[in-house]
C-alpha cells in the first residue's frame, strides 16, 4: 500500500524503458510515453489491481477527453491558466496537467497513487512534452511538483490545501481528473480530498469519466449524486462523447455553489 511520505523528487527511473509517440488531441499535439508494467510492478500488463497499481501506466479515453474540453474552454475563455494553480489527481501520462503547463499555469502539481508511475512514466513524459514545446511557449517559470500517495492521505503533502470557506489564499485554482470515479469504494475519500484542496470561491474542478464503470459500479451519475447530496459544489456538462454503441464518455466541470 502506498501511504504519503514526501513529495518526490523529479527524477527518471533509468531502469525501465521508455518510449513516446505522438498523439494528436483535436488541434493540440502531445507526447504520449510508454512503459511495461511488468517492467515497473514485476505484473503482467493489466489495467489495474486494486490496492497495488490502479492503472496510471495506462492512457486512458479520459485524459484525452479533457485535453480537448480545456482547449474549447480556452479558446471560449471560459478558462485560463496564466498565473493558476493547477492539481491534477490521478494523473498517470499527466496529459491535462502538461497541458497546463504549456499553457502557462503558475504552479501544476501531479499526484498519483504509484511513485512508480511518476518516477517511470509522469516524469519522463512531462520531460518529453516540454523539451518539445515550441519556441513561443514559456514554461521556465512554472512550479512542477509530484506527489505520491492515497487520495485519503496525500493532503498531508499537497502544500496548497484550505482551511474552508473562510481561506481566501488555500487551495488550487483548477483541479483536473480523468477516470478516477470508476471504484465506488474511492470516491468519498477523492471527494473529500476535492474539498481539501479546491481554493474557494472561485476554484473549478474538471472531472472527465464515463457515464457507467461496468463492472466496478462507478461512474458519473453515481458520483454526482454524492455531491449532490452534499450540497456544496454545483456540477456543470461540458462535453459529451457518444456513439451509439460505447460506453457514453463526460467531461464536467464542478465549482462552489
Amino acid at each position: 500500500m502506498v501511504r504519503p511520505g514526501k513529495p518526490l523528487r523529479p527524477t527518471v527511473s533509468s531502469s525501465v524503458a521508455f518510449t513516446v509517440d505522438k498523439v494528436s488531441i483535436g488541434e493540440v499535439t502531445l507526447l504520449k510515453g510508454r512503459v511495461n508494467t511488468r517492467e515497473v510492478f514485476g505484473l503482467p500488463n493489466s489495467d489495474l489491481v486494486p490496492g497495488v497499481y490502479e492503472g496510471g501506466l495506462k492512457l486512458w479515453e479520459g485524459s484525452i477527453d479533457l485535453v480537448k474540453a480545456l482547449e474549447k474552454e480556452t479558446q471560449t475563455g471560459n478558462i485560463s491558466f496564466p498565473g493558476k494553480r493547477v492539481l491534477e489527481l490521478g494523473c498517470g501520462h499527466a496529459l491535462p496537467g502538461i497541458y497546463a503547463c504549456l499553457k502557462g499555469a503558475d504552479a501544476v502539481h501531479l499526484q498519483d497513487f504509484n511513485a512508480e508511475v511518476l518516477r517511470c512514466l509522469t516524469i519522463p513524459n512531462l520531460n518529453a512534452n516540454l523539451s518539445e514545446k515550441p519556441p513561443s511557449v514559456s514554461v521556465g517559470d512554472t512550479e512542477v511538483r509530484f506527489f505520491a500517495g492515497e487520495w485519503s492521505e496525500v493532503h498531508q503533502l499537497l502544500p496548497l490545501v484550505n482551511d474552508g470557506e473562510t481561506d481566501k489564499k488555500g487551495g488550487y485554482d483548477i483541479i483536473l481528473m480523468a477516470e478516477t470515479i470508476y471504484s465506488i469504494s474511492a470516491q468519498k475519500s477523492l471527494y473529500e480530498l476535492i474539498k481539501r484542496c479546491l481554493a474557494y470561491p472561485d476554484g473549478a474542478v474538471y472531472m472527465a469519466a464515463k457515464k457507467y464503470y461496468f463492472g466496478v459500479g462507478g461512474g458519473t451519475r453515481q458520483f454526482l449524486s454524492m455531491i449532490e447530496k452534499d450540497g456544496v459544489l454545483a456540477s456543470t456538462l461540458v462535453s459529451e462523447v457518444t456513439d451509439g454503441s460505447s460506453n457514453v464518455r463526460e467531461v464536467w466541470k464542478l465549482s462552489y455553489k
